[in-house]
């Protein structure tokens, strides 16, 4: 539980509508879940009630990944209709945000609005693939539009796309330095 994974250059705390804890793992979900599952991951998302922890500045150990993210929750992939990604993305702004990859949106009268995909606006008619917690692909958090589509799961946890990111960063010489990124704004 000891064994330094890489370094935080600065503390990373959850905060909605965006975090740098929450960019880190859901970038870590959406980089780590294409290796794993060999297809291109269109968004990922973590639900912020999952976030346990936080990462403080300095060595970054498994344990502390342990405390970040205690479940045992697998990463899971589903091909969604643009109609129902809408779905779930409102569902996040209703909830004031939760950590975000691939996709970018705003917050307008507790709806996602301007919703960009891969930098392009979301096609109600495109599939695409998404990243998630099993926990959350099947209901949990009351995401109830998600529950009867069907599930790609390797038997990977989000932990351990945690782990092999932060170690990923390290062999690649850098540390967890992730900022916010406007994924998740505000819209007037």
């Amino acid at each position: 539980m000891n064994n330094v994974l890489g370094f935080s250059t600065d503390g990373l705390t959850k905060k909605q509508p965006e975090s740098g804890l929450g960019n880190f793992m859901t970038d870590a979900m959406k980089i780590m879940g294409e290796k794993k599952f060999g297809k291109h991951i269109d968004g990922a998302f973590v639900n912020y009630g999952g976030i346990r922890s936080y990462l403080p500045k300095g060595d970054v150990t498994v344990g502390k990944i342990f405390e970040l993210m205690p479940f045992d929750n697998l990463i899971v992939l589903q091909a969604v209709k643009g109609d129902s990604l809408q779905s779930f993305l409102n569902h996040i702004a209703a909830r004031n945000g939760w950590p975000i990859s691939g996709i970018s949106f705003g917050i307008k009268d507790k709806q996602a609005v301007n919703i960009l995909v891969d930098g392009k606006p979301l096609n109600l008619n495109a599939t695409y693939i998404i990243a998630n917690s099993d926990y959350i692909a099947n209901g949990g958090d009351d995401v109830q539009m998600l529950k009867n589509i069907p599930q790609i799961n390797r038997g990977y946890l989000l932990r351990d796309a945690l782990i092999a990111y932060t170690q990923l960063l390290t062999e690649q010489g850098l540390s967890i330095d992730i900022k916010t990124e406007k994924r998740i704004s505000y819209a007037r």
